[in-house]
Order: structure tokens, then sequence, then C-alpha cells
């Protein structure tokens, strides 16, 4: 979903127009590379019965079918002069002159994206030649993300979603919680009966991370739910419930993606020390701005322990700076240059410092890939770790449970919004 937003950033920041089309029955367009043999269907007979249907077209159901489908419609997009991301394979981009194109793929969901609108009619002529499309028009409804447009850029939402998630938990006229979760929960220690029946608590999650697409907030949260799906307690779900209370306070909010944007890249990491109770691994937390617009974010527990709050935030930097050097390629692939530094800020400067001295010693020696990775790309001058202090840090509420105060104030400078919200 990253290369989904970006996608929709760089098209508000370009003012392009962006429309989408569906592909009618798309895995039966695929052409099968080997044999494939099938029984007779329902109503057909033959006198031997030793006899079976040998397919000259993939079908629904065939392993292969996803793959034979895509391999033809790249066939058709290269040959109509695009080139396939080799960062992204789902994007291609077609450039000629001062025409451009871009698309994004998603199975039989197309996105495109043009700098004239004749370009846009002659491609989808072009695809309707090839395939038999339906032309969905201005870009509203993708993978259960709502998309509205004006002036100010692209609104992303899954209001419809949402309330379908609070309907079938059953919490329509509860009472509204205006933060998702406490302030120093022991979740991890709990000792609260085990649910009867874990099913219910596992699909509650399961759609709470895709809730996530378009909801940077409750990215430490679901993290925090889902460690405890093999297993789930009653505090647990109580816990799950109260995520769910959150949304009902404000089921349309998500996030902007700016038409006003300098088209650069800023990274924002944080680290929470040791912050889980039974292993005493730590907590990673990035943001990534395009402009002044949320195009990604992460809430992972770090695989190894660290002995230090510094080789925390360490490891959490080299974690962002592989996401930063992907999203650079991928915003070069769409013809967005970035000769600057991109901007990685870090509360802590034993960190920056780690990353900015050349000299190893005993204290840094077992995390020297970091090291060496991190430090590579800031002397390449890819990278341009900055300090930033702790409440000014946008990937704290990445990281640990905030109050209400602190947590209404982060939705504000992390691009958190809610155009349902009745003035």
């Amino acid at each position: 979903m990253d290369t989904v937003r970006l996608f929709l950033g760089v098209a508000a920041a370009k003012g392009w127009d962006v429309q989408q089309m569906d592909v009618h029955n798309a895995f039966l367009h695929g052409d099968l590379n080997e044999e494939v043999y099938m029984k007779l269907p329902p109503g057909f007979k033959t006198a031997d019965p030793t006899k079976v249907c040998k397919l000259r077209k993939s079908l629904y159901g065939l392993k292969q079918a996803p793959r034979c489908w895509f391999a033809k419609l790249s066939t058709a997009l290269k040959e109509y002069g695009f080139k396939q991301s080799l960062s992204d394979y789902s994007l291609f981009t077609y450039e000629r002159r001062s025409v451009k194109v871009n698309l994004l793929v998603y199975v039989d969901d197309l996105i495109i994206s043009s700098n004239t609108a004749k370009s846009m009619k002659f491609f989808k002529a072009y695809l309707s030649s090839c395939f038999h499309m339906k032309d969905l028009g201005q870009l509203k409804y993708f993978l259960g993300i709502e998309v509205a447009r004006n002036s100010t850029g692209f609104y992303l939402c899954q209001r419809k979603y949402t309330l379908d998630i609070i309907n079938e938990v059953g919490l329509l006229d509860a009472k509204p919680s205006t933060f998702p979760l406490e302030q120093n929960h022991k979740l991890a220690l709990s000792t609260s009966p085990i649910l009867s029946d874990p099913e219910r608590y596992r699909r509650l999650i399961g759609r709470l991370i895709y809730l996530a697409v378009t909801r940077p907030e409750l990215s430490y949260s679901v993290h925090i739910m889902a460690q405890f799906m093999q297993v789930p307690r009653q505090a647990h779900w109580d816990a799950a419930l109260r995520i769910v209370r959150y949304l009902k306070h404000n089921p349309g909010q998500g996030i902007l993606l700016k038409s006003c944007s300098d088209l650069k890249i800023r990274g924002w990491c944080d680290s929470d020390y040791a912050g889980c109770p039974l292993s005493r691994k730590s907590l990673t937390g990035y943001f990534v701005q395009f402009g002044d617009s949320p195009i990604a974010w992460k809430t992972k527990k770090q695989k190894t322990v660290s002995r230090s709050s510094a080789e925390a935030e360490y490891r959490a930097m080299a974690h962002l700076t592989s996401q930063l050097i992907w999203m650079k390629r991928i915003l070069i692939t769409l013809g967005v240059p970035h000769p600057e530094p991109m901007s990685l800020y870090c509360d802590s400067k034993a960190a920056i410092h780690i990353a900015t001295n050349r000299v190893f010693h005993e204290r840094t020696k077992h995390i020297e890939v970091d090291c060496h990775f991190v430090r590579d790309e800031l002397l390449k001058g890819t990278l341009q770790a900055t300090h930033v202090s702790t409440h000014l840090q946008l990937a704290d509420i990445l990281t640990k449970a905030l109050g209400r105060r602190e947590f209404v104030e982060f939705l504000g400078k992390l691009g958190i919004m809610d155009l349902h919200t009745p003035t």
C-alpha cells in the first residue's frame, strides 16, 4: 500500500488526472505455458469415462491463473511502450516526448494517471482493444479505500469498512473512546481467563490490521493486540473492544495526500527500548512523509535484544533507511527526481553519533552490519541525519501508548483528519 499512497501523492502534487479501470474475468485472459487437463464439467458426458479436457486458456481456480494473467497484461503494456518498475513489479510507467502515463495494477484493478487527457483516452482505448474492460471513471473506491479529491489533494479513508467493524462487534450504541489504548498497559502479562472462542478475536484483529492502511494512529495498538492471536485472553478482548469504541468516535478519519508539496521525502524513526516485558526486545516505529503527506508507517518488534537504548534507536534508523531508499527508487520511477539527501529525524544523539563516527569500538561491534549500512548511505549523501526533540518526534505515537492530550496533538502533526466531522 506504500506504493499506492506514493502514486496518489505524486498525482496530487502534479495535478494529474487519476482514473480507474476494471478487467472483466481477468484470469480467463491468461495463456497457459504448460499442458493442463481437467475432468469434464457437470452436464457434459462422454462414452469413454477416461476422456478428459485439455485446457487451451487459463481458468479460475488454477494455481497458474494469477501469474498467467499478469504475464498477459505485462506483455500488452510493454508492447504499448510501458516500462515495468524493478522496485515494484505492479508499477508501470510510460514516457514519450511530453506525454507521461503511470499505471498501478492490483490483480484486475488498474489505477491510471496521466499529464494529459488525450493520452489517457488513447491508452484506455488500447486497453479496451486488448481486454474486456470496464471504465470506472475518476478514482473513488479502491481495495476498500474510499478516495475523495478536491483542490487540496486526495483524502483516503475507510469509513464504510470501519462502520462494518463496529456493527459486526455490536458496538453501534456504545460510548466512544477518545484514544485507542490505555497508557502503561500490562496486556502481555495478563492472567485473565483464556477466551473459549478465539476466532472472533482473530477476525477482529485481522480487520483492524487492514484498517491501519489509512489510520497510522492505530499502528501501535494493532501491533500490540496482534501478538495475542494464538492464545487471546479476556483482557485482550476488552482492549480490542476499546479500539473499536475509539473507531466509533471518528469512523471517517483518514489521511490527506496534499497537492501542495515540495516533492521531498522525510523519515522519522523511534524505538521503545526493551518494550516487550516477556522477551525484552525493543520496538521500532517509523513514519515517512512525502512533503507534508503521510506515505508510510510501521510498528515492528526488533528481531534481537538490544543492549542499550542507543542500539535500539540505531536499529530503528537502519530499518527506516531501507524504507527510504526503496521509496526514493519508486519516486524516481514515477518521474520525480530527488537529488537532495533525504531527511532522517531521530531523537537519540547517541545513535546519530554512532552513524556519523567512522571509528568502531567494542560497544558497537555486534551491530557492525547496521552501522556500515546506515553510515555508507550518510557518506554517499543519500541521507541526512538530524536530531529532533522527543516531543516533536512524529514516530513517538508508533512506539508507545499515549494519553488523550498527547494522542490528539499527534493526530494533527501526522496529517490525520476527519472530513466527515460536522462543522
